[in-house]
């Protein structure tokens, strides 16, 4: 971080640090005294009871000016684990740890433990000056707020699920069912809805007073950011384009998401599941969904948001953006890698004064092996995967049908190979036509 120095800024955010870890050992002090006069837990009251107080003595040395930050060797391994292949490979991992796991997670005190332990290491690593730098920027502090509030609500969607598998597998109706009273609109809807407006507005208008708005001097085109970003709901699209050509990454891809979601309820054979909220019952849809929603779009959000800095360079949150870092990649395509390291030739070229046939039979001719490829990926597989481990979709769901879901699933694939693909061998494309400005 520059133009401050180390000690000058934990003198100016250790107040705020001070108040945080004072605020969490209030709230965990309050937790304490519920688990003890409400539910009579001793043990776990006297458990977080220590966990309280010791936050008041972490708010005590944040107050003192020196709030406690994370070991260089875990800032140094934080740094590795962000990087491209491990950060894509860890957060898939972590999803199917956290599918597998999942009637362990949803504890509440596995939980609350969880949220607890984001927040503090959170703390810890706010006390860093490069990561307070991209965190505590104005246009991501809602990011932030926004992550801890998708978790949130995925582990309680989750909590509700297995409460519900629960109860079906010994034969009792969800919980949903339970409590399906009708209410009026007024005054019960529109009561609720009004409290929830003024508390809503009373925050924003807190918020608007302690965090300055994101505002940057007019555009000009003689001096542009950088990084130059899309807004937060656009990043992972834009994480698309150094994939992909815009066509693909602005047009094709996200017209597949949309039909593929108009497509769902045409395509879904199980009618369990509707109406309450269950994992056993539609193992594969939950799956789908979260992997897509998740992996394919979140996790991109965070990598553009807090991992991507100058000149579109990924950096790890403890590494400061400098924007004369300069990576040498260099990119091949398919084709080059055939041949001219493989075959030791250069690549095929027609003469400048060739026929539109000749032109396409040297394109086929130079790229014939990533033609092939994609075409066995999209025409070859969708057989073999009816035949294989979707063989009981294929039965229930006919040809049309699965061919379309099998296809819609081997897009969204696409993405993450892709990734992997430039990240470990660096290949651009698999398929290059620039003469056509058709490149996959």
């Amino acid at each position: 971080m520059h133009g401050v120095s180390e000690a000058d800024f934990l003198r100016g955010i250790s107040p705020f640090l001070g108040g945080f870890y004072l605020f969490l050992g209030m709230v965990n002090g309050i937790f304490a005294y519920h688990l003890w006069h409400n539910l009579h837990r001793t043990r776990d009251a006297i458990i977080w009871i220590v966990v309280s107080m010791f936050l008041v003595v972490i708010a005590a040395a944040a107050m003192g000016g020196s709030p406690p930050g994370l070991p260089l060797s875990l800032r140094n391994f934080a740094n590795w684990a962000t990087g491209p292949v491990i950060y894509s490979v860890g957060t898939t991992a972590l999803l199917v740890a956290a599918y597998l796991l999942r009637t362990w997670l949803v504890r509440p005190m596995v939980g609350w433990s969880l949220l607890m332990f984001s927040l503090v290491l959170l703390g810890f690593s706010i006390a860093e000056p490069n990561f307070a730098a991209i965190v505590t920027k104005p246009d991501n502090v809602p990011i932030v707020g926004l992550v801890f509030l998708l978790g949130f609500f995925t582990w309680i969607a989750t909590a509700k699920a297995v409460e519900n598998d629960r109860r079906d597998a010994e034969g009792l109706p969800p919980t949903e069912k339970l409590d399906d009273e009708k209410v009026l609109v007024w005054p019960d809807l529109v009561y609720t809805e009004l409290i929830c407006m003024i508390a809503l507005t009373a925050f924003l208008v807190v918020w608007a007073i302690a965090l300055q708005a994101p505002l940057e001097e007019p555009a000009s085109s003689v001096k542009t950011p950088n990084p130059s970003k899309a807004p937060w709901y656009f990043l992972g699209l834009q994480e698309m384009l150094v994939y992909y050509d815009p066509w693909m990454a602005g047009v094709v891809l996200p017209s597949l998401v949309l039909v593929g979601l108009a497509a769902i309820p045409y395509l879904d054979f199980n009618k369990k599941g509707n109406g309450y909220y269950t994992i056993n019952q539609r193992k594969f849809a939950y799956l789908v969904f979260q992997f897509g929603f998740l992996e394919l779009w979140i996790t991109l959000i965070i990598l553009g948001t807090f991992f991507r800095g100058p000149n579109w360079n990924i950096f790890g949150p403890f590494e400061y953006w400098d924007p004369h870092k300069v990576l040498a990649l260099n990119n091949v395509d398919l084709s080059q890698y055939f041949w001219i390291m493989f075959m030791g030739q250069s690549l095929p070229k027609a003469p400048p004064d060739a026929t539109l046939i000749q032109q396409l039979g040297t394109i086929l001719l130079r790229e014939w092996l990533g033609i092939v490829l994609v075409l066995a990926y999209f025409i070859a597989l969708p057989p073999l995967m009816a035949t294989t481990i979707f063989r009981g979709f294929f039965a229930k769901m006919g040809f049309i049908r699965f061919m379309l879901m099998a296809n819609l699933l081997l897009f969204m694939a696409s993405l993450p190979i892709k990734m992997v693909l430039r990240w470990t061998v660096n290949l651009k494309y698999i398929i290059s036509i620039p003469e056509f400005f058709l490149n996959f």
